[in-house]
């Protein structure tokens, strides 16, 4: 392992750990996102029958327009919307304000040994209700399969604290109520939100009741409490994944409801990948493998809130402080993504473990920046975004500055994907910049797209890839693809493994997670500033039908309806495409960008957001000591791998009071970042 000079070692994540699938925040493939809905929604858990292809249809609504002819399933029905959302604030206040900071001091109290014995201890109790829900389904060899779990560990595992059945690989046959009622076909009706318990719906609730009427020590007090004890011990290992989902996602109700919709569906056995042999976007799927190994990193970091000036409102946040004075890196992530959400975090983690304080916020098309630092309605116009960004980072510095005088050394700004192409635009006009916004002396692009209105084209044209199904067979294959989503959910892969979807079904969950996002970005836009296009009302407690409509639109759309209108109300004609594409367009910036020669970029030479001549123009504008491209990886998707991990702290690390000493990675098409000077 290489070493800096003060011996300081230079880390790299290897990701030999699983992580749980809840924590795959990452927006940029819809894979994440029904990734983490499915597993942190417990109450949504069981399949029924395979339902054939026409009984799908009628559960199926377009969601766009007719040149996509693209159907994903509809959301559960949700008549007691507005109760639901309120009941939802009110967990999640429970969740964040007491179960999190409680759980937080039992985890310090309770070594992790003891509480996975605890859990054991947990299940092993529950075993009645298992063993009657497989005699119910005649599911005679689960039950036999859980008795003789029952009795190994009760016996030898001393009452179920130890879990010698897995060690000895007795499978298990998990089963509750709500299998149980699936399996007679019974099929959810609407969607409900319980306190304390969470989302569920009609089903789940009744299956809730019944399981507690089947536990016997529900009827003997007081070893009812041993219950409610397990239960807590828990929660306090998933508590911080439900408060950070809750944080990260702008709507966090409306992807539970999605997922009680989609939860109930059959999930077929995972087929081997057919279709294109263009990789791009399998790779880029690979992205949910690039996740913070600390699960209390995300703890260790303070969030405050700096105030804006131009808009008088306070923008919140969130830092990782060197106890010493050291470099300081200002992340900006992709598309929508919140200052936590998990490549965020991951990339944070890796700066504060090679020696550098950190800061991160959320993206410009993220309702927490848009409502509190932007000065327009909504994000678009890339000049105004690039910088009410740059004034926010400013303000930010000014309050650590003062908080932690002379701890802040070297400024670094790290962004990737749209972050990454903010970051090149500040960059580009750092040169010509004579205001007193901050100013930085590195800036490190991660696969930034070089042309932004290209980029938004591709994302819809991802969207439509099922149009190369067959028509009669395409409601089918969306969800089909969905349901293997779901499978992975339950058999989460290994770091690096291959993941279960071919070329067209990786677009198309990639493409269909950034919709959701423009989703999100319209709604808040219209908020806060109606500008009469949608004809449903846009209401905080009820907001289903508005959501119907808004995922009508595509980014092609989102441009024709919504931004022209508003920035022409402002004195700007966008209706001019070349005045929109050369302000979006970073070969506008070529010459500043060229001559700076503190710019470093990290590249993937088949990233499904570039095309060849952004390729070629990247290796035209900086030359080899300044861009490190790989030949594959897609967008983002080999962020997870250790060279990719090495070149990024590389282009850091020029920001550092000492030079880092890299191994050879043997992976990079060029000399990526040799021969620096400190």
């Amino acid at each position: 392992m290489p070493f800096y000079p003060n011996s300081r070692a230079l880390l790299v994540r290897s990701n030999n750990r699983t992580t749980p699938i809840r924590e795959l925040l990452n927006r940029l493939a819809l894979l994440s996102w029904i990734l983490l809905t499915c597993s942190s929604v417990d109450s949504l858990r069981a399949d029924p029958p395979a339902e054939t292809p026409a009984a799908l249809a009628n559960d199926l609504a377009p969601l766009s327009h007719a040149k996509d002819n693209i159907v994903l399933p509809k959301p559960l029905p949700d008549p007691l919307e507005p109760a639901n959302r309120v009941i939802w604030k009110f967990n999640n206040g429970i969740m964040t304000y007491f179960a999190k900071p409680l759980s937080r001091a039992y985890r310090f109290v309770v070594a992790k040994p003891v509480r996975t014995s605890i859990a054991n201890f947990g299940r092993n109790i529950s075993y009645p209700g298992r063993l009657l829900n497989n005699g119910l389904q005649g599911n005679w060899k689960g039950a036999g399969h859980e008795s003789e779990r029952f009795f190994c560990n009760t016996v030898v595992g001393v009452g179920g604290f130890f879990d010698v059945a897995t060690k000895w690989e007795i499978p298990k046959s998990d089963n509750d109520f709500g299998r149980t009622f699936s399996h007679w076909g019974w099929r959810p009706r609407f969607f409900l939100v319980l306190p304390i318990f969470g989302p569920s719906n009609d089903r789940d609730a009744t299956a809730l009741l019944s399981d507690a009427a089947a536990n016997p020590l529900t009827y003997f007090a007081p070893y009812t409490y041993a219950t409610y004890g397990t239960g807590f011990n828990n929660l306090t290992g998933t508590v911080d994944d439900y408060v950070r989902f809750n944080r990260t996602e702008m709507d966090a109700y409306s992807v539970a409801q999605y997922a009680g919709a989609f939860s109930y569906k059959s999930t077929p056995a995972i087929s081997p990948d057919k279709g294109s042999p263009d990789q791009a976007a399998v790779e880029t799927v690979q992205s949910v493998f690039f996740t913070f190994n600390d699960p209390e990193f995300a703890n260790r970091g303070k969030t405050r809130a700096a105030l804006i000036p131009a808009t008088g409102k306070k923008l919140k946040f969130t830092f990782w402080m060197q106890p010493k004075p050291a470099p300081i890196i200002y992340i900006v992530p992709g598309l929508g993504a919140h200052r936590l959400a998990n490549t965020t975090l991951a990339l944070s983690e890796l700066a504060y473990e090679n020696g550098f304080s950190v800061v991160s916020i959320s993206s410009a098309f993220n309702a927490e920046f848009m409502e509190n630092a932007a000065t327009t309605a909504l994000p678009a116009y890339a000049p105004v975004d690039a910088r009410d960004l740059h004034v926010a980072l400013t303000e930010i510095d000014h309050q650590l500055e003062s908080r932690y005088p002379h701890r802040l050394e070297q400024r670094t700004l790290l962004g990737y994907s749209l972050g990454g192409f903010h970051t090149l635009m500040i960059a580009g006009n750092a040169a010509t910049s004579f205001d007193t916004l901050l100013k930085f002396d590195r800036y490190v692009a991660i696969d930034p797209p070089v042309r932004l209105m290209h980029g938004m084209s591709q994302l819809d044209e991802l969207y439509q890839a099922p149009l190369a199904w067959p028509e009669n067979e395409r409601t089918e294959m969306i969800e089909n693809v969905l349901s293997k989503a779901a499978a992975v959910t339950k058999a989460p892969p290994a770091p690096h493994s291959s993941m279960p979807f071919d070329a067209t079904e990786s677009s198309f969950l990639i493409g269909a997670a950034f919709r959701l996002t423009l989703r999100d970005v319209i709604f808040s836009s219209q908020q806060r500033n109606d500008q009469k296009v949608l004809t449903h009302s846009v209401k905080n407690l009820r907001r289903s039908q508005a959501y119907q409509e808004i995922l009508k639109y595509s980014y092609h759309d989102y441009f024709e309806k919504f931004v022209r209108p508003y920035y022409l109300t402002r004195n700007l004609d966008l209706n001019d495409s070349e005045i929109l594409d050369h302000a979006a367009d970073l070969r506008t910036y070529s010459d500043n960008l060229k001559t700076n020669s503190n710019i470093r970029l990290i590249v993937n030479r088949n990233d499904i957001l570039l095309a060849a001549e952004d390729i070629t123009w990247f290796e035209q504008t900086f030359e080899p000591a300044r861009l490190a491209l790989f030949e594959k990886g897609g967008h983002l998707g080999n962020l997870s791998q250790p060279e990719v991990q090495t070149a990024i702290v590389a282009a850091l690390s020029n920001s550092k009071t000492s030079k880092p000493v890299l191994a050879n990675s043997g992976k990079v098409l060029n000399s990526a970042f040799a021969g620096l000077k400190p």
